[in-house]
């Protein structure tokens, strides 16, 4: 990532998705080196391992905050199962053996596959050497009958990038700048939204906003499914010196993305209007 003459972020894609990233924190990336096929293998894969049995899923946990299986709501439309360090052979074969004690090395290669073949490598050139890379698989269900339909409550990822990938029913909505919600309809298996998430908001000192989005279910019964790649560094974070001046001074401290992490799972984070401004934020006079 580089600043322009003009102080606007770009990513290494170029000038893809700049006003995108600036008006509504995301963009989406069209990659045709996805097979059809290896789209359908990987999200059979997700289904398959969202219908073991809850005893297993459970014991998908982490130390860290939201890494492992995440289920906030009751009755609840999400279920969420992460991997850590999902760049790694071994991170995916731990997660897989704890799922499937008996073996399951399709898993690790579906998975692993879509993790090389999505394209997102290219976008992991412009972070450093301590970043490590959360995979998490989410399902929504169709509400029942006087259930309510939001899949996932109005949030900001926590992440530097998310890069998500999903099946064909619709449900993610971006919120504009003017409050409105625009749906991402009419995924294909060569869609990739890229998203900014709150510690990409900090380090650019303000200037690229993190998506605010939501999932609402109004397909029907059949369930969505999704991938998510989300880019954490485990080093301190600082704004970098081209990005501040007279004209827009320094907003944010140099903060721990970790630290970060969990400063959003206390109560204090969790009612913050901006996780990052209220972890990091420079008081400015």
């Amino acid at each position: 990532m580089v600043p322009r003459d003009d102080k606007k972020i770009l990513l290494d894609v170029g000038s893809l998705g700049t006003v995108e990233l600036e008006e509504y924190g995301c963009f989406v990336a069209v990659y045709d080196g996805v097979a059809p096929e290896l789209h359908d293998e990987v999200f059979s894969a997700v289904e398959k391992l969202f219908d073991l049995p809850l005893e297993i899923k459970m014991k998908n946990t982490s130390e860290k905050p939201y890494v492992g299986r995440h289920q906030p709501f009751i009755p609840p439309l999400y279920e969420g199962l992460g991997i850590d360090c999902a760049n790694t052979l071994e991170g995916t074969q731990n997660f897989s053996n704890i799922m499937w004690p008996q073996g399951n090395d399709s898993f690790c290669i579906r998975i692993g596959a879509n993790g090389e073949a999505n394209g997102v490598e290219k976008y992991y050139e412009s972070l450093n050497e301590k970043s490590t890379y959360l995979l998490r698989m989410m399902k929504y269900r169709g509400p029942e009958k006087n259930e309510n339909n939001v899949g996932f409550e109005s949030n900001t990822d926590k992440s530097f990038i998310t890069i998500l990938h999903q099946n064909e029913v619709n449900g993610l909505e971006i919120k504009a700048k003017d409050g409105s919600w625009i749906g991402f309809d009419d995924p294909t298996p060569s869609s990739f939204i890229i998203m900014v998430g709150d510690a990409f908001l900090a380090w650019s000192n303000g200037r690229i906003h993190s998506a605010v989005h939501r999932v609402v279910m109004n397909g029907g019964s059949k369930a969505r499914y999704s991938v998510g790649v989300f880019t954490y560094n485990e080093g301190i974070i600082h704004v970098p010196e081209e990005l501040a001046d007279d004209e827009f001074p320094l907003q944010f401290k140099s903060f721990d993305h970790f630290g970060l992490l969990h400063y959003y799972a206390t109560e204090e984070g969790s009612k913050a209007d901006s996780t990052a401004k209220g972890y990091c934020a420079i008081s400015n006079p």
